[in-house]
């Protein structure tokens, strides 16, 4: 009897122990440069509240919500924790680039080539047009994680190159709090964002840099293309 309960035991605790999952500790990234609201009034970030009509550079389309982490590459890129202000702004989508390579997300020529087809469209809008981009929580938007901001950073360049991360930062356009969030169950998926309005620029096409900080000196950016018009 006492072997046969014992023999019960064992195979309930391995069995209680192969079903466990870790929970994932994936990173953020920008699913959305351009989220129109099906209601202005409400603002909700879930899928069916609102579509969207402008992405980063090369973005997939018709994804799962959440899910680009386990793409191969993956959409996340991580600058270099030892030097972030010196890193690439925007994935190279090379290991040698980054601490953690995500997607290429570097500039393409004309810009119009990483959108469309199977990629989502450029975002295009106006000087003073309200835009609100969207991201996943990937688990980093719970009570006892940091609100860090996202800052969303916007070159001066028109219709040129990529500029360096050291001056993207002395054009931050507006920070967002990181877990301005949806309510749900599963902390990987929740559904963020947050807006901004489109400061002054000459019309063109400019680089546009999704940057957030999980841990210090632990930077994730995206990139998108914007192509600004005046009012």
């Amino acid at each position: 009897m006492l072997k046969t309960t014992f023999s019960f035991l064992l195979v309930a605790t391995l069995a209680v122990i192969l079903s466990y999952t870790p929970e994932a500790e994936a990173h953020s990234w920008m699913d959305c440069l351009d989220w129109k609201f099906k209601n202005p009034k409400k603002r909700d970030w879930n899928d069916g509240a609102g579509s969207c009509n402008g992405f980063a550079r090369r973005f997939p389309t018709g994804k799962k919500f959440a899910s680009l982490d386990d793409a191969s590459p993956s959409r996340h890129h991580q600058q270099f924790r030892n030097n972030p202000t010196g890193s690439f702004p925007c994935s190279t989508g090379k290991k040698k680039d980054a601490q953690e390579a995500g997607a290429d997300e570097t500039r393409a020529n004309p810009p119009s080539k990483a959108y469309g087809g199977s990629y989502g469209r450029m975002t295009v809008a106006k000087v003073g047009d309200t835009l609100c981009v969207r991201w996943p929580a990937k688990n980093h938007a719970k009570k006892n994680e940091p609100n860090n901001n996202v800052q969303i950073n916007l070159s001066k360049v028109r219709n040129g190159a990529d500029i360096k991360q050291s001056e993207l930062l002395k054009n931050t356009i507006a920070l967002l709090p990181f877990k301005n969030c949806m309510a749900g169950k599963n902390e990987d998926t929740r559904a963020c964002g947050g807006c901004f309005k489109v400061p002054t620029r000459a019309s063109g096409i400019y680089l546009l840099q999704w940057r957030w900080m999980l841990n210090k000196n632990e930077w994730y950016t995206s990139c998108a293309d914007i192509q600004i018009g005046s009012k």
